[in-house]
């Protein structure tokens, strides 16, 4: 009997990639904002290339299902700590669902973490192999 939720892994897996890689390369063309927009929260301007890293390479990874579980994890982290880091301004509502939308992210990324990528990806095919 053919399983409709083995194929539902890598589009929702395309969803929560898109955001990093797209966010990620947009650094690469705004470093000198990126670097004084984490500046004025505190955070060095130097950790802005290891975020883009982070974004597109864990978005890449991700996305093609490649050590999903560790990665996932990885990239919850990183969406609690953005959160908190960025976007606490409540009383802004922008930044509310800014907070909320990551919060939701890590969410699926814990999720992901737990799950894996059963269906069409890098693990799978590892795990065939095996």
């Amino acid at each position: 009997m053919l399983s409709v939720t083995r194929y539902v892994d890598l589009p929702a897996r395309f969803l929560m990639a898109l955001i990093f890689i797209l966010s990620g390369a947009g650094k690469v063309g705004a470093v000198t904002a990126m670097q004084g927009y984490m500046a004025a929260h505190g955070l060095p301007g130097m950790l802005l290339w290891p975020t883009i890293a982070l974004e597109v390479v864990g978005g890449v990874f991700v996305l093609i299902g490649l050590w999903t579980r560790p990665v996932a994890l990885v990239m919850a982290g990183f969406c609690l700590v953005t959160a908190f880091i960025f976007h606490t301004k409540f009383a802004d509502p922008t930044q509310m669902v800014m907070f909320l939308k990551n919060m939701a992210m890590a969410g699926g990324f814990l999720l992901l973490a737990k799950d894996g990528a059963p269906g069409l990806s890098v693990d799978s095919v590892m795990a065939a192999r095996r």
